[in-house]
């Protein structure tokens, strides 16, 4: 058993609150004592540094964690969805550059968000760390912005991936049917179908998801040969090497070829995306301030290498781009599916193939919706959303947050019946995806570097004895020290401004309404509606992440 530890009642604002901490007497103050083992006290002590009361589970191990974290990325299964992206502007040789520099990239900027992680394991991740590190000045305002930017971003994702997965299985349909042709209304019922599979699990299955994610785990990995290898050792013909790492091509007619393959960057920076779902889930992750950043590595890793092996796979056996292309399922969007069609030569064969990569993608609207219900609870715990009230509730013998759950599936489902008036409307509000998140991203960590440089964070040592303050800003258990962790923080801000400038780019020079990127006009109404809505109302409610905990003594 860990040595026992005090907290003390604090009222919303941060201030002890005398009506709880004064007993019925009036003349000591109450302390709540507790024994905890050792585990669950530094969870907690983790926790009361940030201000926060422990009211989730912690379900979640590493390996469980791992899981997750891989399902979300999905990365080499979303390879080939948006393969002809970084063919279209880079080429064969472009794509596979282009796809190693955001392998690095992402890794760089996924590890300093993990150290982030290691500072404030809190499931408000970005918003709550705006509002540790930025000037005392504005920090409510930017870490208020913040909050909706994050928010918004995946909220999208949970819409663009059931959206992503309910048109993949009607183009398999239609692959194994050539009489058939997908409707927009049909892929809009499978679209709820969809959503509606993931409120159920979130809602009824939570003790069993962590249990749940070493299965997917599995899937993951195993799913990756078993695509692969029939792919290439059965593809009856294969480009050369020479073909595939010098052959360069700019399909959008940019000024240039290195901007084309900038604009097809984002290929590969969408595969590497989502990352920060651990951190939203750190709340129920056993020793989160060690196992998130660590898995938040491990999976930038694993899930890059597959990724590399999955493009460098396809790049080797397609041959004929333009008859892909103009296939049907080329012309539904997928391509891909005639890739492996044509490689194994065998409509059973490459249905199961297929198969893997769009259950992964199920999975992955599951994990999505975990992710994004755990942000809205935390911003409404802060009191940042209309009727906090309600989102930051928790069911009190799943200890779930409910309604945030219904409310993201809701939105959901909601903008879905967009699509079946106009899937070029539907996807300009999806547009936000990685926009939003890479903003985040390099914002805070670009605040991040401006403290360390300025030495603004404190190592552990310097803290024994000390009083902490709720959100103090104290380097976690992982943490790059130095010239090191400066380097690599700079290079992840770099990194992160590049992809948010080009992740605003269309695919060509002169797009047309369906095929402009209405990314970058949809942040701003993000943005222009989360400043207003923090001007009339909000500016008088959130005051930050609110204090639920007296600060205390650690030994």
């Amino acid at each position: 058993m860990g040595a026992s530890m005090e907290l003390h009642a604090v009222n919303g604002h941060g201030s002890l609150d005398s009506k709880k901490c004064v007993d019925e007497v009036g003349k000591a103050p109450h302390v709540i004592e507790s024994e905890l083992p050792s585990a669950e006290e530094r969870d907690a002590q983790a926790l009361a540094r940030l201000g926060k009361k422990p009211v989730l589970k912690r379900r979640f191990s590493f390996i469980a964690m791992l899981g997750f974290t891989c399902t979300v990325l999905v990365t080499w299964e979303a390879i080939p969805i948006i393969y002809t992206t970084g063919l279209t502007n880079g080429g064969t040789a472009g794509f596979a550059y282009s796809y190693l520099f955001a392998l690095v990239g992402s890794l760089s900027l996924f590890t300093v968000l993990g150290e982030m992680a290691s500072i404030a394991p809190t499931s408000g991740g970005q918003y709550h760390w705006t509002y540790m590190l930025a000037p005392e000045s504005c920090r409510k305002f930017f870490s208020y912005i913040m909050g909706w930017l994050v928010i918004c971003g995946w909220q999208a994702l949970v819409a663009g991936s059931a959206y992503l997965s309910a048109n993949l299985i009607l183009a398999l349909v239609a692959m194994n049917n050539p009489g058939y042709s997908p409707t927009q209304w049909q892929g809009t019922l499978l679209y709820w179908a969809l959503m509606g599979l993931a409120i159920i699990v979130n809602l009824y299955s939570s003790t069993i998801l962590p249990k749940l994610e070493f299965f997917i785990l599995a899937l993951h990995i195993l799913g990756f040969f078993a695509f692969l290898i029939p792919m290439v050792y059965m593809s009856p013909q294969k480009n050369t090497s020479k073909e595939v790492w010098t052959e360069f091509n700019n399909g959008g007619d940019w000024p240039t070829m290195a901007l084309s393959v900038f604009v097809g960057l984002i290929g590969g920076v969408f595969a590497n995306n989502g990352t920060d779902c651990a951190v939203h889930m750190a709340e129920e992750t056993r020793g989160a301030d060690f196992v998130i950043p660590w898995c938040v590595v491990a999976t930038s890793v694993l899930n890059g290498v597959l990724g590399f092996g999955t493009l460098l796979s396809m790049l080797y056996v397609t041959t004929d781009v333009e008859a892909v292309l103009e296939s049907p399922t080329g012309q539904l969007g997928f391509p891909f599916m005639q890739i492996v069609l044509d490689s194994v030569g065998s409509y059973p064969g490459a249905t199961v193939m297929i198969s893997i990569v769009i259950a992964m993608f199920i999975f992955a609207v599951i994990a999505f919706l975990a992710t994004a219900s755990r942000i809205v609870f935390a911003f409404g715990r802060d009191k940042g959303l209309p009727f906090w009230q309600t989102m930051a509730k928790v069911h009190p013998k799943t200890a779930i947050p409910n309604y945030a759950i219904y409310i993201i599936t809701a939105v959901a489902c909601f903008v879905g019946i967009i699509n079946i008036g106009s899937a070029t409307a539907f996807n300009i509000i999806l547009s936000i995806g990685v926009s939003s998140l890479y903003g985040s991203y390099t914002i805070t960590e670009a605040l991040l570097l401006w403290r360390r440089v300025r030495g603004d964070i404190r190592k552990p040592s310097e803290m024994a004895g000390y009083t902490w303050q709720a959100n103090e800003l104290v380097w976690g258990p992982f943490h790059i020290p130095g010239v090191l962790g400066i380097a690599l923080n700079a290079f992840a801000v770099c990194y992160g401004t590049i992809v948010i400038v080009f992740c605003f780019f269309p695919t060509t020079v002169k797009p047309d309404a369906a095929h402009m990127n209405w990314a970058c006009l949809i942040t701003a109404a993000v943005i222009f509606f989360a400043v207003a809505y923090y001007l009339l109302y909000a500016k008088k409610v959130y005051q930050g992440p609110v204090v639920e905990i007296a600060p205390y003594q650690i030994s």
